[in-house]
């Protein structure tokens, strides 16, 4: 997958507030799940990816994709 900008994320992950992201974000940075890339633009651009790590936590990830996606689908019935 492409590297994701905060804004997209934020609103993405509805009800997460900005201070929950960002945390959120920093922590999983720290542990060496995600990348955080700054590009020296004006606005400054920041964009976020999946590590090598991270990637290999790609199909737990997929998996809950499948759960969520299911579970949404069941309460909306």
């Amino acid at each position: 997958m492409r590297p994701w900008r905060f804004n997209e994320l934020q609103k993405s992950l509805d009800g997460i507030s900005q201070k929950v992201l960002t945390d959120s974000l920093r922590s999983m940075e720290a542990d060496g799940l995600i990348t955080r890339t700054v590009y020296a633009e004006v606005p400054l651009r920041v964009e976020y990816a999946l590590s090598e790590l991270g990637e290999t936590m790609r199909p737990i990830l997929d998996a809950m994709e499948v759960w969520g996606n299911s579970y949404k689908s069941m309460i909306h019935s």
